[in-house]
């Protein structure tokens, strides 16, 4: 083949790749972008009905749909879904291109305006967008200042646990201590700055006891932080505790925590139950003997006079005779 036959044929195979690229199915729009919510108005009254449209969310994903209060897009839910009217809440599956359109009643939700409507991901990895909305009719008041924004997620599978081991001295009853590990992801619009996260420790049925954690440091939209923070349980603590994680009124992650009895602190219980007896019961006998046989009295109930020889056997009772006596005659 020459080098002029060669020409048409290479435009040719240039055009064939490029129509093959134009006729191409375009990509889900849930590999671009955020996911998007759109409402068909922006204020209703109890009792009406909104339709709620989204777009760029995972294909095939269960959504639930709610009317918060106290909360405003960028922000978040803030008290999470306490402050959301659950029972008239919906659930929806996004169709193949990440998209999906439902309608949803309107009703007051717990807390006061400013509302908006909700919408997150059920199962899966984390995702979140807000809508404004106004509930007609309901109280309106102004967002708390240092409220947290309640836009964190937990990261499934990056390490959160628990890290630590128990010492000498829990093994003798001191309070078990441990680190819990995660790493969080911002999938609101406005940077994270210090939260403040709650960290509940349960046992058995009992409800969890919640303490406040600070974390120094701010985590900006769409950046990942790895936080560790104290948990440390009471003196004596031992079973199966559960570990759980909120911020912003909801729950990021749960981590059960198997605590072993502290059999050092039970050994020596029992030590001490049993040295302590054999000790008052040898000083009891002591003193009881020496009640009875008191010093410088003879065993036998009589005293011991000075001239008579303790070495002497009983019964031997001699007469002294005086020295200048010679042997008796017959």
């Amino acid at each position: 083949m020459n080098g002029k036959g060669s020409g048409p044929g290479l435009w040719a195979a240039v055009v064939l790749a490029l129509l093959g690229v134009l006729l191409l199915p375009p990509a889900p729009a849930s590999a671009a972008g955020k996911p998007t919510v759109t409402l068909s108005k922006s204020q209703a009254g109890k009792g009406g009905s909104v339709t709620v449209k989204g777009a760029g969310w995972r294909p095939n994903a269960l959504l639930m749909l709610l009317i918060c209060g106290q909360s405003k897009p960028g922000r978040g839910v803030i008290g999470g879904t306490g402050s959301c009217a659950n029972s008239e809440g919906r659930a929806v599956t996004t169709d193949k291109g990440g998209a999906f359109s439902k309608r949803l009643p309107v009703a007051e939700p717990p807390k006061p305006c400013p509302c908006v409507v909700h919408v997150a991901t059920v199962t899966g990895k984390k995702a979140r967008a807000d809508a404004a909305f106004k509930v007609a009719g309901h109280p309106v008041e102004p967002l708390p200042e240092h409220a947290e924004s309640g836009s964190l997620s937990t990261l499934t599978g990056t390490g959160t646990g628990l890290d630590g081991s128990s010492g000498l001295l829990t093994w003798f009853g001191a309070p078990p201590r441990r680190t819990l590990a995660f790493t969080v992801d911002n999938v609101g619009s406005e940077p994270v700055k210090d939260p403040v996260f709650q960290v509940g420790t349960s046992h058995g049925v009992f409800a969890p006891q919640w303490e406040e954690r600070p974390w120094r440091g701010t985590i900006a939209p769409g950046k990942k932080a790895r936080i560790e923070l104290p948990v440390e349980l009471s003196a004596g603590a031992h079973g199966d505790y559960l570990v759980s994680l909120k911020f912003g009124g909801e729950i990021l992650a749960e981590q059960p925590w198997e605590v072993g009895r502290p059999w050092g602190a039970t050994v020596f219980w029992i030590l001490l139950c049993l040295v302590v007896p054999a000790a008052v019961f040898r000083l009891g006998m002591a003193a009881i003997d020496h009640l009875r046989h008191p010093p410088g009295r003879h065993r036998g109930g009589r005293p011991l006079s000075s001239g008579t020889s303790r070495g002497a056997p009983p019964g031997a009772r001699g007469t002294a005779r005086p020295a200048g006596d010679g042997p008796r005659s017959p």
